[in-house]
């Protein structure tokens, strides 16, 4: 299963993402969408997309967080991540910080894709995919914007 994620569009969707992640069978919106007519844009690319809000989202109808099970693995989606682990999850993918991030924290993986519109730090506009398969180590690579001009 390959997954695109991104967070922090902030009501922005370069174009050159849109082409990007439309061969991806599932799209991960990491929270401050800001505009609900940008979730439209990118549910519009092709592939199942979810969201969970982040604090720039005023749309109470996006949850603040989603459980899921891929390829035999247990992950939960947030905007903003916990100061610690939590129990019964293998990844944590977040947004929030507009850094990158690959790192374990008490057994569980903790995933940033970046920021795609406003970057921190010094890190690159970027985006991540995911790659799950049951029975094998995931693989997560990060993708600079620039890098698909």
């Amino acid at each position: 299963m390959r997954i695109a994620v991104i967070s922090d569009t902030h009501d922005r969707l370069p174009g050159q993402l849109v082409g990007a992640i439309a061969a991806a069978d599932e799209i991960w919106h990491l929270g401050d969408v800001t505009q609900e007519s940008l979730l439209h844009q990118i549910r519009q690319i092709g592939p199942s997309a979810l969201v969970v809000r982040g604090n720039c989202d005023s749309h109470l109808h996006w949850p603040l967080e989603l459980s899921l099970r891929r390829e035999g693995f247990r992950i939960r989606l947030v905007h903003i991540p916990p100061a610690s682990a939590p129990a019964g999850i293998d990844l944590l993918l977040h947004g929030h910080t507009h850094v990158p991030r690959n790192e374990v924290l008490g057994g569980v993986r903790f995933l940033n894709p970046g920021c795609i519109t406003r970057p921190n730090r010094g890190s690159p506009a970027s985006f991540a995919w995911l790659e799950l398969t049951k029975g094998a180590p995931l693989n997560w690579r990060l993708i600079p914007l620039q890098t698909l001009q």
